[in-house]
């Protein structure tokens, strides 16, 4: 855990500074006490001291506490890493520590992933080891996963950053003189990234619970062929629905295999990345809703968590963000291709997990309503991302290609991922015969 240690606070008098919190300084005895003056500190509204002649009737003037809360909140950047961290390790292992993956998960996953690296290869052409380096499955905790996670969302978190900070910087309204709580406005402001840090580790946090690999959401992680499986989820979801050790290993191998290897072909990885990128860009400023909410937080029932959950649940409220027209826009596109991802994956599953595993169906139909019953802290990162993973959404892009697989066969299917010409728009994920009209047409760039 990170610990933080404030800074010491040297005074004009070229004295020791008092640590906010701490006992103060031996008396400067070299100058007389009427000679030692210091000067109010002011950042960003937010004053310690007040003036001779304030009439804000602010009655937390002269409390240095808020100078010092600025202060951090301003040297964090667009967001707290720190907190986004710490967040997400207390959420994702209940606040307890963890044991390492035993030696023997290792060894059996090992064999696992080399019977699914050659199936797969075998049944969609595609190499499941893009980068070169070698399928590498990691058996991992928790806490590590979450760690990972986190660096390899980072640059998406950042863009995400950036734009809601471009939308904060073109809302200066002036604090109304009138408003009682105007004088708060200014910290309040300051929390932003804060809470963005904090939205980042719930959303981590919670993945980790719940998630089996690196691939439960479809987004592409930085360059590399090193699969991480959380083997305390496996355990925990095998005994829940009684399924066989074994076969839930290979099926989850399966899984992550035939995602990595479809999002490590150039072309795909490129449009995702880019979709998402554009779309966390996009989002439209409304800094005035988590002030808003926070006011009214004495309406809150704090007897229990549920209610705060509720509104860290709300992307729009604690980023003080709304979706933007352009996001919109941009969303079926981005929907489309979700779909035929999960739905290539799901076909392709069906195809291998039928004539490996004896608990195919079995444990098929325990993650179909495992994806069903997530909570809305779990669908937490798909809405802010625009990847709302839902039944409908499985739906569809198994439609799609069970349509293509219908007209065109198996090769007809495999011309899928030949170029990014020929990924499907999202009229022809809900008509397969137009996409196969389309891509047999010459190509005229």
């Amino acid at each position: 855990m990170t610990t933080i240690v404030p800074d010491t606070v040297v005074e004009p008098s070229g004295a020791p500074g008092r640590v906010h919190g701490g006992r103060p300084p031996a008396a400067d005895t070299g100058r007389p006490e009427h000679e030692r003056t210091v000067t109010p500190r002011s950042m960003g509204g937010v004053s310690d001291f007040p003036g001779p002649d304030d009439p804000s009737g602010n009655p937390f003037q002269g409390m240095p506490i808020f100078g010092d809360l600025a202060r951090m909140f301003q040297q964090q950047g667009a967001m707290s890493w720190d907190a986004a961290r710490q967040f997400a390790l207390s959420i994702a292992t209940g606040g307890t520590s963890e044991a390492n993956v035993d030696p023997v998960e290792r060894i059996k996953l090992e064999q696992l992933a080399r019977v699914a690296e050659l199936h797969v290869a075998k049944a969609t052409g595609l190499d499941p080891a893009p980068a070169g380096h070698g399928l590498s499955i990691v058996p991992v905790n928790r806490t590590i996963w979450t760690q990972k996670t986190l660096d390899a969302y980072r640059p998406l978190f950042e863009v995400l950053a950036d734009s809601l900070a471009r939308a904060d910087a073109g809302e200066e309204d002036p604090a109304d003189p009138a408003d009682p709580m105007g004088f708060m406005a200014p910290l309040l402001k300051m929390i932003g990234p804060m809470m963005l840090g904090l939205t980042a580790g719930s959303m981590v946090g919670h993945l980790a619970q719940r998630s089996f690999g690196q691939y439960d959401l479809p987004i592409p992680r930085p360059p590399g062929d090193e699969l991480l499986l959380i083997v305390p989820n496996l355990v925990e979801f095998e005994r829940e629905w009684s399924l066989p050790a074994d076969d839930l290993r290979l099926w989850v191998c399966l899984h992550e295999v035939t995602h990595h290897a479809v999002l490590g072909v150039p072309h795909v990885r490129a449009r995702m990345d880019d979709l998402l990128r554009r779309y966390l860009d996009g989002f439209e400023g409304d800094p005035g809703r988590l002030e808003s909410e926070l006011g009214n937080v004495e309406a809150l029932d704090l007897s229990g968590p549920e209610a705060f959950q509720e509104l860290l649940g709300n992307p729009e409220v604690v980023l003080g963000a709304i979706q933007s027209p352009q996001q919109k826009e941009l969303l079926p596109q981005l929907e489309a291709l979700v779909c035929v991802i999960v739905g290539y994956v799901d076909h392709v599953m069906d195809q291998l997990g039928n004539g490996l595993l004896s608990g195919y169906p079995m444990i098929t139909e325990a993650v179909r309503r495992r994806r069903v019953e997530a909570a809305s802290s779990d669908r937490f990162v798909e809405r802010l991302f625009g990847l709302e993973l839902t039944q409908a959404a499985y739906d569809r892009g198994s439609a799609f290609i069970a349509g293509v697989v219908e007209r065109a066969g198996d090769a007809g299917l495999a011309r899928l991922w030949h170029g990014d010409r020929e990924l499907p728009t999202p009229a022809e994920v809900d008509a397969p015969g137009l996409w196969l009209a389309r891509i047999d047409l010459p190509d005229l760039d």
